[in-house]
């Protein structure tokens, strides 16, 4: 097997997407870093880089994502000269810059398959494609009242009640654009309330669906939680222990009953076209209601931004895709 199609995991966040990125970077042919957070940022940046075509455009890009803060590149364990010389040294496009990172990181643990995870990314399709038109993608999906109620308490989310439901609905409408778009060779999906109910038929599954054999080590992330989840990100602490269902349904102690009625009403049909079951709570009242509507209106018009951007890139004749270079051996 000598592919080198990129893995990209999507999910609304708080859906399972550190432990799904952590199962698969315990296959023994696939590397999953850390969150980063440079790929969609050069992606609209790549202007102020100019033609990469020219070296010393490529080694800014390089010296950019190497040293921006916001990028943690620090957590890659990766060798910041050998990342700039060889992006300096590569094909000139903007996804084989951002590939090399990956690249590199999948080689330091004699990995052959590469890929990456952020949540985000499900709201940004249309740029991964441009970039890494191959790339196979796994969307996770969790029961959006448990996701509202974890967002809840991050430290880090900042969005009301109305917000946070509303990025859940944005979630499932992008995945079944993506999905249609995509088809069943480059979009695959699993629950995570199956996931970690048996994690060794889904991971089977999901491992035919990349091409690869399955490994047992996948059904134990813990095992590799310490490599690949910075110890500074305490809201992943549950990633150091077993896989367990316990976090399924939480939502009915950690929700109170009028965002549980909020959330229902909102989310029903959405909830249900993806096996949820309602708990038939009361109506929230119309004020609820109208706030969330007004909350959630903007997003209507975002498939067809994306459209437009299409369309543009499509205009300015946009070379961005990916060009693999030689797949570094796997250790033995």
């Amino acid at each position: 097997m000598t592919t080198d199609r990129p893995i990209i995991v999507v999910g609304c966040p708080r859906s399972g997407t550190t432990m799904l990125q952590l199962m698969l970077h315990a296959h023994p042919r696939i590397a999953i870093p850390p969150e980063t957070r440079f790929m969609l940022a050069a992606y609209w940046e790549r202007r102020n880089f100019g033609d990469l075509s020219v070296a010393a455009n490529r080694r800014a890009l390089a010296d950019w994502i190497i040293h921006r803060r916001e990028t943690r590149f620090c957590d890659l364990g990766l060798d910041a000269d050998d990342i700039a010389e060889r992006i300096t040294a590569g094909p000139g496009t903007l996804g084989s810059a951002l590939g090399t990172v990956f690249q590199r990181y999948a080689a330091r643990f004699g990995k052959p398959r590469w890929g990456d995870k952020r949540p985000a990314y499900l709201n940004n399709v249309d740029i991964l494609l441009q970039l890494f038109p191959d790339a196979q993608f796994i969307n996770i999906v969790r029961d959006g009242r448990d996701c509202v109620a974890s967002l809840k308490e991050m430290s880090w989310h900042r969005e009301d009640i109305y917000a946070t439901i509303a990025a859940w609905s944005r979630a499932v409408d992008d995945a079944r654009r993506a999905a249609r778009r995509l088809g069943a060779a480059q979009w695959h999906e699993v629950r995570y309330e199956d996931l970690v109910a048996d994690p060794h038929t889904v991971l089977a599954g999901m491992c035919a669906y990349l091409g690869e054999e399955y490994d047992p080590a996948m059904a134990q992330p813990s095992a590799v939680a310490g490599v690949a989840v910075p110890s500074f990100k305490t809201w992943h602490a549950r990633t150091h222990t077993p896989v367990t269902t316990q976090r399924v349904q939480s939502w009915q102690t950690r929700l109170t009953a009028e965002e549980i009625a909020l959330c229902e009403a909102a989310l029903g049909s959405r909830l249900v076209s993806r096996g949820y079951e309602l708990s038939g709570t009361v109506r929230p009242a119309p004020a609820e209601l109208l706030r969330y509507g007004l909350t959630a209106a903007p997003q209507r018009f975002i498939p067809a931004r994306r459209g437009l951007s299409r369309a543009a890139n499509r205009l300015r004749g946009d070379d961005l895709a990916y060009l693999p270079g030689p797949i570094p051996p796997q250790r033995t």
